[in-house]
């Protein structure tokens, strides 16, 4: 297996009104074309293990072979696989550590957005998910998420939950972008990395200046 980095503002795979279009995928078999020969699982193209958003920004885990891609996938549906994200918060809160179990399903009114169950009548379409994230501050308004479910936009729907929306987030509250952010980003999220059992562990990537020790002069 191996590591591959994602920047901001290129998605994993092909976007829909843009098949031929620059993305995680293109690049990857551009590198490994022997990739393009491979029978990989439906939606998992390339060896690509998981998806990140968009905006998002950090560390792809990628199969080198079929079997070991449904090795992948069954740790993280099994959650042997645990996933650490920084990302910068639009409000400040007075907690420094917290935990968010609230399940989540996808909006009824919005496609697209998701919604976090509040109670039994909670509006929502389709099914409840489990999910689990654990929320540390590293500085000032810099934070580390954790999990092991992997819910579509579970660390921006439940960061908004407990009062810390990813800044930029607009979908879920944290406003519009500043006017420096970099390129490609839309809200602050990055992945660190994976961590799973038996050493399975993701490389080191690169680290955008806003998620390092302390965040560079950014007031929320």
């Amino acid at each position: 297996m191996k590591t591959v980095f994602k920047p901001a503002g290129i998605p994993v795979f092909p976007p829909r009104q843009d098949p031929d279009g620059d993305c995680v995928l293109v690049r990857l078999l551009a590198e490994d074309p022997w990739r393009a020969e491979t029978l990989w699982l439906e939606g998992f193209a390339g060896g690509i293990a998981h998806r990140l958003d968009g905006s998002t920004t950090g560390a792809l885990l990628v199969a080198d072979d079929a079997a070991e891609l449904e090795r992948i996938r069954h740790l993280f549906a099994t959650r042997q696989l645990e996933k650490t994200y920084r990302f910068l918060a639009a409000r400040d809160v007075p907690w420094d550590e917290n935990e968010c179990t609230a399940s989540i399903g996808h909006d009824r009114r919005h496609s697209g957005r998701m919604v976090v169950q509040r109670g039994r009548s909670t509006p929502h379409r389709g099914r409840w998910f489990p999910a689990e994230t654990d929320f540390r501050r590293v500085a000032g308004p810099l934070f580390e998420a954790r999990m092991r479910t992997g819910v579509m936009h579970q660390i921006r729907v439940h960061a908004a939950f407990v009062g810390i929306p990813l800044l930029g987030d607009q979908r879920y509250g944290g406003g519009k972008p500043p006017a420096d952010a970099p390129a490609g980003v839309t809200f602050f999220l990055h992945h660190l990395g994976i961590a799973g059992p038996e050493g399975l562990r993701t490389d080191p990537v690169p680290l955008p200046s806003w998620a390092s020790l302390p965040p560079a002069d950014r007031r929320v």
